[in-house]
């Protein structure tokens, strides 16, 4: 027998070819691993494709009505309300003057200038005009003090009442959504009031005139709330809603602005609108005070761009 002689390098391993007949296939297994392992990384891959674009879909922000895409507004109404216009100068006993009673002061159409800058979707700055004026003639039914002055029955009396109305404000929407929003709304209204009386009549057998008048200032902070909801693309209702109310020994402030109002809105940039309107306004300033009350319906239009 001879004898093989080592090399001293390994020698490969070789299977028998009868055992390897009878050997199963090892790299089956594995291979069909890898495949499942395949399949359940494109299906994990597909899901996660599907949830990304399921959460972008869901956390876009709302898209607002085409109406209240705008950064200007300029709106014009028309107000016909019914007055209740009272002044008190002078003695409080003796001085307190109804010019509606005493002037037969009737509705009359006044003319309201609205605009609103639109800085971002949240946030808007407001301001208003509004100018009431009354100028009546009436022959006096009673004796009036006025100013500390007496103006005699059955004297031919005039009356100019104006009234000025200016609206300094902000408006933060602290909710808003694709169809409305509720808003804070902070305001100035600055009242100006000017009221003049002359009478001529006979006494003695002389005619005398008469003259007295009175101006009053009256910046009066408010604060309320606004909310707007959009029945379809092309109507909305809108109501605000702000107040003021402040007592002290030498002022009195109490001011209340209630409106609520449907817009019909043409496309994008024109609309109209019809509503109703409630002004309160009580003041005492020095000696001077005032009751003051508007309210009735109005209509008008505006442009957005």
């Amino acid at each position: 027998m001879q004898r093989r002689e080592s090399t001293g390098y390994a020698e490969p391993y070789c299977i028998p070819k009868a055992a390897n007949r009878l050997t199963p296939n090892l790299f089956v297994p594995i291979q069909r691993k890898m495949k499942t392992r395949t399949l359940t990384t494109s299906a994990v891959f597909a899901l996660l494709l599907l949830t990304n674009r399921a959460e972008a879909q869901f956390s876009t922000a709302p898209e607002v009505m085409p109406a209240e895409d705008y950064h200007v507004e300029l709106g014009v109404m028309f107000w016909q309300p019914s007055p209740d216009l009272t002044l008190t100068t002078g003695d409080a006993r003796v001085g307190t003057v109804d010019f509606v009673r005493e002037f037969v002061i009737g509705k009359e159409r006044f003319n309201e200038f609205r605009a609103t800058l639109k800085p971002g979707r949240k946030h808007k700055v407001r301001f208003n005009y509004l100018k009431f004026r009354y100028d009546e003639d009436a022959v006096l039914q009673r004796t009036l003090t006025f100013q500390n002055l007496s103006f005699p029955v059955a004297a031919d009396a005039n009356a100019n009442f104006n009234w000025d109305l200016y609206r300094f404000g902000y408006e933060w929407d602290f909710i808003s959504r694709s169809h409305g929003f509720v808003g804070l709304l902070t305001e100035l209204k600055y009242n100006k009031v000017q009221a003049d009386v002359t009478a001529s009549g006979q006494v003695l057998g002389q005619t005398q005139n008469i003259a007295a008048s009175v101006t009053q200032n009256a910046p009066v902070p408010t604060i309320g709330a606004t909310a707007r909801g959009y029945v379809n693309q092309y109507a909305s209702i809108t109501g605000e809603f702000t107040a003021f109310k402040l007592e002290r020994d030498d002022f009195r402030g109490t001011f209340y602005d209630f409106d609520i109002y449907g817009a019909a809105h043409f496309g994008k940039y024109l609309g109209a609108q019809a509503g109703y309107r409630s002004v309160t306004v009580d003041f005492l300033v020095d000696s001077d005070a005032g009751d003051m009350k508007m309210k009735g319906p109005y209509f008008g239009g505006f442009v957005r761009f």
